[in-house]
């Protein structure tokens, strides 16, 4: 070794060319390389590195390997066959007896064109392994030669001079250089015109297939009345493959196994093609022979459900029921998957986009029964601050590049400028596919592994778990799968080919889409079959610059809910409104799911209120829409997070919201009626201290939040909180300068008069304000209703929230005058029989018709 790496550095000082550090030549000499793959492998096979080698060496010698996985696959698909006929003689012997297993037309049937199907591989597989052998017995030969060749170059250097050396040099450059062509040579075998003979009986398969459903319909017949019959079919031995090992097969899931070859050929021509250089003296072969295979592929019915099922076991069929991209979380953190969801399990692996020519192909990651399996929704996440900032950044850049990619466009320019900006498009929206969901459905199974998937959409999370709820009641036994066999077929069973990006739509696609502020008013429910607390889950589609998903308040309890809650969203590329009511749980039970549907968006929807009703399984929810066309103004690449709550002027957290009567308000009172009309001295208890001031900060901090912590907390606590809220407010409720006029209608001697001017001065609030007011008043009247229980009598309220709600604008000394002011107000208010009714949600300008969404 030494000798030979100072002959190398002699060269390089001669400057005679063998290539850098002469790598090579010394992996040539030295190495002997093996690129074994396992019996049914597709994936990409990783090659040493291959320093100057030319591509057409690189693709040439990654061509063996691709040739030697196809060895060892019909080996092992040789073997299946075989099994496959083992019992068709014992068959045939019975079939002549008083008690035949099958008869002779039920062999024939069950066996049609398999005996031709094995002859047909059978011819190829020797003739390919006959080839390979033979490369394989030249390359060590050249190998052996080279090895030789250069070490009585090196022995004879020993005793030369300078000119001598460079003699015996020059003798190795040349020799180096012979047996590389003569490794060429040993690469450039022929092959193409085996697999144009293999194609051309792909008639063969057109016989089998034909018949295939009338042979599995016999099996499974038999299965259930012959026991001889059925402990043959579920038990099956295949063995003798590259290691040896047995493979257990159900009778029918053998008889699938030519379906999945007859695909898989095509697969492993462009595979092979891929990998074959263009002036290959195959390559034009191989090119027919794909077309051969492919034209015969493209006549048969790709989504027949025997191409897509296979009984495991007895009564059950596995087949691909639904699937598409998720985000997996594991230890390194999130990473993008398919998901595929069959009729007795879950597989979740990772999609490799083919390159350079390759198909794409999938690498197993986990799978789970379905049998015994508990998923669960956990809830909304809230992503961390420096995550949020990020994704804000990523929705910033992606709006400018959305942004130049349309004005480029209009010009006519189709530049590799535009190009690029497109995959960095594409690029942004695939990170942000991957980090934005925070919508977790955790699975559970029986052997203790959870997994936890993420996901953006509510909807599609329903449409995930309503799926696997119901395959999961229909399953009572799993099979295990044979997971390399299964991975590889999800490429031609997959009915979703890569992830939903907007940036990979068509451009016509954008004239069918919205662009602007898209509004939504959600007025009520009808269908509920027992009272309910409801919240509406509002989501839209297209790039994700905004926000794209929103939720109404919690219904109070009932069984026709009500929200007249508008929501608006700035939209670009929407084509389609997501709706999912949700049943809010009591404790700390997971809310349900009680109805979901979706409805297209027309960019011919009108710039007036629209109203609609949308049916949603048992519920029919009534909504109202516009669309009002616009540029869209840059989205914020700042975090900004959610303002407070307590101590803000109620006027700027009831725009915020979109509102007239703030959510803190709504939901204190609503639980309040929900769990504490019977409880006594219910606004006169306080609550713990600590946690007013936790569900304060929540509040504070995350209203969504908030809104499930009222429904836990102590009924005390949520009115203790509501109180404080009031108490709080920069300006009281009643505005201060309207106190003086509050106080001379209080004198005055007539009762009609002092209602009227009373009722006069309340209207003259703000609309925020007095709705609120309105509301608090009903809510603080349905309390006195149940006094004989709860001990808060009319009077008992308007003491404990006069103070809060009334206010000077100047304090006094002497404040008890002021304090019977502001009691005998709220007191006033109690009791007014002609209270008008509170509105929560600014009026709408709905059109009269009413349209039904199918």
């Amino acid at each position: 070794m030494e000798l030979f790496e100072e002959a190398l550095m002699y060269l390089q000082n001669e400057n005679v060319a063998v290539g850098p550090a002469g790598s090579d030549l010394l992996e040539e000499v030295f190495t002997d390389d093996s690129f074994d793959q396992s019996p049914l492998e597709t994936g990409p096979f990783t090659l040493p590195d291959v320093g100057t080698k030319s591509t057409s060496e690189y693709l040439l010698e990654k061509r063996l390997v691709v040739l030697r996985g196809i060895l060892n696959s019909e080996q092992l698909y040789l073997n299946e066959l075989e099994t496959l006929l083992m019992p068709m003689k014992a068959l045939k012997a019975t079939a002549g007896t008083s008690q035949p297993v099958l008869s002779c037309q039920d062999i024939q049937t069950v066996f049609f064109q398999v005996p031709e199907l094995l002859a047909l591989h059978r011819d190829f597989y020797q003739s390919l392994k006959a080839r390979l052998e033979g490369a394989t017995e030249l390359g060590e030969g050249l190998r052996n030669e080279q090895r030789q060749g250069v070490c009585r170059s090196l022995s004879a250097e020993q005793g030369l001079g300078n000119e001598q050396r460079q003699g015996v040099c020059r003798s190795l450059s040349t020799e180096q250089g012979l047996v590389v062509e003569q490794c060429k040579d040993h690469y450039k075998l022929s092959v193409g015109d085996l697999f144009q003979k293999l194609v051309s009986q792909l008639a063969t398969y057109r016989g089998f297939i034909d018949n295939y459903e009338s042979a599995v319909e016999i099996v499974r017949s038999c299965t259930q009345t012959d026991e001889r019959f059925r402990i043959l079919a579920e038990s099956m031995k295949s063995g003798k493959g590259s290691d040896n090992s047995q493979s257990e097969y159900t009778f029918e899931a053998l008889l699938y196994k030519p379906l999945d070859r007859v695909t898989k050929t095509t697969l492993v021509l462009h595979d092979l093609l891929s990998h074959t250089p263009p002036d290959h003296h195959d390559n034009p072969l191989l090119q027919e022979a794909l077309r051969i295979s492919s034209s015969f592929l493209a006549g048969l019915n790709e989504t027949s459900q025997c191409k897509r099922a296979v009984t495991l076991s007895k009564g059950m069929r596995r087949q691909l029921m639904h699937d598409g991209f998720v985000v997996c979380v594991c230890e390194n953190g999130r990473s993008l998957r398919h998901l595929f969801l069959y009729t007795d399990l879950l597989l979740c692996a990772k999609l490799k986009t083919g390159t350079l020519g390759r198909h794409s192909q999938y690498r197993y990651c986990w799978y789970t029964p379905l049998f015994g399996l508990k998923v669960r929704w956990a809830g909304e996440q809230e992503h961390p601050p420096e995550l949020q900032q990020r994704i804000s950044c990523m929705k910033a850049k992606m709006y400018h590049l959305r942004q130049t990619l349309t004005q480029q466009t209009k010009k006519g320019c189709h530049s590799r400028f535009v190009d690029r900006i497109h995959r960095k498009l594409q690029e942004c929206e695939l990170w942000l596919l991957t980090h934005s969901p925070n919508l977790p459905l955790q699975l559970h199974s029986t052997s203790g592994k959870s997994h936890t998937l993420l996901m953006s959409s509510l909807y599609k999370l329903e449409e995930w778990r309503e799926a696997m709820d119901r395959l999961i009641g229909e399953n009572t036994e799993t099979v295990p799968p044979d997971l390399l066999t299964l991975t590889n077929s999800c490429v031609k069973l997959r009915m979703t080919q890569q992830p939903h990006l907007e940036s990979l739509q068509p451009p016509e696609s954008a004239e069918l889409s919205l662009c602007g502020t898209l509004s939504v008013v959600v007025h009520a429910a009808t269908g509920l079959q027992q009272p309910a607390c409801v919240c509406v889950h509002v989501e839209v589609d297209g790039f994700e610059f905004y926000s794209n998903k929103a939720q109404t308040h919690s219904s109070f309890n009932s069984l026709e809910p009500q929200w007249n809650q508008e929501i608006s969203f700035q939209v670009d590329g929407a084509k389609s409104l997501r709706i999912v009511c949700v049943i809010q749980s009591e404790n700390s039970e997971e809310d349900r799911v009680v109805g979901h549907g979706s409805l297209k968006l027309d960019p011919a929807i009108t710039k007036k209120w629209k109203k609609l009703n949308l049916p949603m399984g048992q519920l029919d929810l009534t909504l109202s829409i516009k669309y009002l066309p616009h540029p869209l103004d840059p989205p914020s690449s700042t975090f900004t997070q959610q303002l407070p709550v307590f101590c803000v002027p109620i006027e700027v957290v009831s725009q915020l919201e979109g509102v007239l009567v703030p959510r803190v308000v709504r939901s204190c009172a609503e639980e309040v009626e929900r769990r504490g009309l019977e409880e006594e001295g219910m606004y006169r208890t306080s609550g713990s201290a600590k946690e007013i001031q936790l569900l304060k900060h929540t509040f504070d901090t995350n209203l969504r939040e908030a809104v499930k912590c009222v429904k836990t907390a102590e009924v005390n606590v949520v009115s203790g909180t509501l109180k404080l809220y009031f108490r709080d407010l920069p300006e009281p409720l009643v505005p201060a300068d309207l106190y003086h006029s509050l106080k001379n209608a209080l004198d005055l001697p007539d009762l009609t008069s002092k209602q009227n001017a009373l009722l006069n001065i309340l209207r003259s609030c703000p609309d925020v304000n007095r709705n609120t007011l309105l509301y608090l008043f009903h809510h603080l009247r349905k309390v006195a209703g149940r006094v004989e229980v709860n001990k808060m009598s009319v009077m008992n309220l308007a003491t404990v929230f006069g103070p809060s709600l009334l206010r000077p604008p100047v304090a006094r000394v002497d404040i008890s005058e002021e304090v019977v002011v502001q009691v005998q107000v709220v007191y006033f208010y109690l009791k007014c029989e002609n209270l008008p009714t509170p509105l929560t949600c600014l009026p709408f300008d709905t059109e009269d018709e009413q349209e039904t969404i199918m």
